[in-house]
């Protein structure tokens, strides 16, 4: 396994001189005060195991996930259980979220995206499950409609305040990845046109008090976009997408993104892409384990996806080459029309017969496949190390070989590892092992549905917030101490 480190470090060390050179990741020291009748210090580590301080259920995950860690409880919070956790949320109007929600026919000029912003972002209930899933719990779900699910999920969170001095951080539910596709294809809109709601937004921050009093560092907005989506440059040569990473206002704040910068100033930070699964009470997560730790599956690895002929850089070819050629691989072909990939009955259907789940970068390193194939229980087999491993570090271990496989791309385009041999190398008791990792993983991979509360399931959101909340207090701490 030595080797593997070796080699990913290499292709980390490559990835960031290509992507951003001038740039580094920060690490912040984690340091929460307390006072009560007597003065304590807690300090909580990269391996803390704070969790057990936790009421949550994700005691089912192994101690090493990051998805288990939880903020430690004071001697305030034991008479408050919300205390160092109260959030505001900015009362905007409706023109920032809700109403571009209402004018869902203009967010894609190719996709009616009504039905998916439906149900509280959920989408339409599926009915037909089949035998390929358990009979609740799942949608059709589009993968850019986190916006609106998070939003719906915070105004049920259990420690709101319309306090604002009470609050130890401020969320903006400003939709500004679906504000964004409305200007990303086609349309003839100016650069004025298309920041003008980004503008106002920012104009209006700016003269409020909460902002005024930090400097907006313990304000977090989310987009469900990825980062590449939202960092237009207005003097440069292309004028895709939004300009919102590129604000120097934005920089004081937390940004959750479906897919981060790594290599940014630090204030990225990658939360999950929405699956279909979004449980309504506990029964539903466990029933729905204990289907895919115990389902046959007959094929050793899989993939579904489409060619990228004439993309520059892409291995899709090679692994299309290297399945069909193959006994052991099952593939599904994207790109033909008889093969609905966005169906989850499909998809889910093949990452449950399959031990591995290949998911090489699409237009950018990471893909939902990668969560769907986790949450059907197959691990998940990586070619490019922003795919995961410097993206979701709040949600997957830290040693990546416990739940996933790397094979580095160059090593595929240049036809120097055959990735059923690599595969082929991995005992039953090892696949066991790794296979179980990510079902455990599971809870905190996915969101529950909004309009119910499930206080033993922590899930993708409950790990977004608890960061949001470290990382406040990490930097109005170091910044009080200056």
């Amino acid at each position: 396994m030595k080797e593997k480190e070796k080699s990913i470090l290499k292709t980390l060390v490559l990835s960031k001189s290509r992507q951003i050179s001038s740039r580094q990741m920060h690490i912040f020291p984690i340091l929460i005060s307390s006072v009560l009748s007597s003065l304590f210090l807690l300090f909580l580590s990269h391996s803390s195991s704070c969790s057990s301080t936790s009421s949550s259920s994700s005691s089912s995950s192994s101690s090493s996930s990051p998805s288990s860690l939880t903020l430690p409880l004071s001697a305030a919070a034991r008479t408050d259980p919300c205390s160092g956790r109260y959030l505001y949320v900015y009362d905007l109007p409706d023109k920032f979220n809700d109403g571009i929600v209402r004018e869902c026919r203009a967010i894609f000029p190719w996709i009616d995206m009504c039905p998916y912003v439906a149900n509280m972002g959920l989408g339409p209930h599926l009915t037909e499950t089949g035998s390929v899933l358990t009979e609740t719990g799942w949608h059709i779900t589009n993968q850019w409609v986190l916006e609106v699910i998070f939003h719906n999920r915070i105004r049920q969170y259990e420690c709101l305040t319309a306090n604002s001095s009470k609050a130890d951080a401020f969320f903006v539910p400003f939709y500004v990845g679906l504000d964004t596709g409305r200007h990303m294809w086609g349309h003839n809109t100016s650069l004025q046109e298309r920041d003008a709601l980004l503008v106002e937004l920012f104009q209006f921050l700016k003269l409020r008090p909460e902002w005024l009093a930090k400097g907006g560092r313990d304000h977090f907005i989310l987009s469900g976009r990825s980062t590449y989506d939202l960092r237009r440059e207005d003097n440069g040569a292309s004028q895709w997408g939004g300009k919102l990473l590129m604000l120097p206002e934005v920089k004081n704040m937390t940004v959750l993104l479906i897919e981060s910068n790594p290599w940014g100033n630090g204030n990225e930070f990658a939360i999950p892409y929405p699956t279909n699964f979004h449980p309504s009470n506990e029964s539903q997560v466990v029933a729905w384990q204990d289907k895919v730790r115990s389902t046959d599956r007959p094929w050793l690895f899989s993939f579904a996806g489409a060619r990228r002929p004439g993309h520059e850089g892409s291995i899709r070819d090679q692994l299309f080459d290297q399945c069909l050629k193959s006994s052991h691989c099952k593939l599904l072909d994207c790109a033909l029309g008889e093969n609905d990939c966005d169906t989850p009955v499909t998809t889910m259907s093949l990452f449950q017969s399959s031990n591995f789940c290949l998911q090489p970068p699409g237009d950018t390193p990471t893909r939902r496949s990668a969560f769907d194939s986790m949450l059907a229980g197959c691990i998940p087999v990586f070619f490019h190390p922003d795919s995961a491993y410097t993206q979701y570090k709040w949600y997957l271990p830290d040693n990546y070989s416990e739940y996933s496989v790397y094979i580095p791309q160059d090593e595929v385009r240049e036809g120097r590892v055959s990735i059923e041999e690599v595969l082929l190398r991995y005992s039953e008791k090892e696949i066991g092992y790794m296979k179980e990792k990510v079902i455990t993983m599971i809870p905190g991979l996915i969101y529950k549905d909004p309009g119910y509360k499930l206080e033993s399931v922590r899930d993708a959101f409950d790990v977004a917030i608890d960061g949001v909340l470290r990382r406040v207090k990490t930097i109005i701490g170091n910044q009080n101490s200056i």
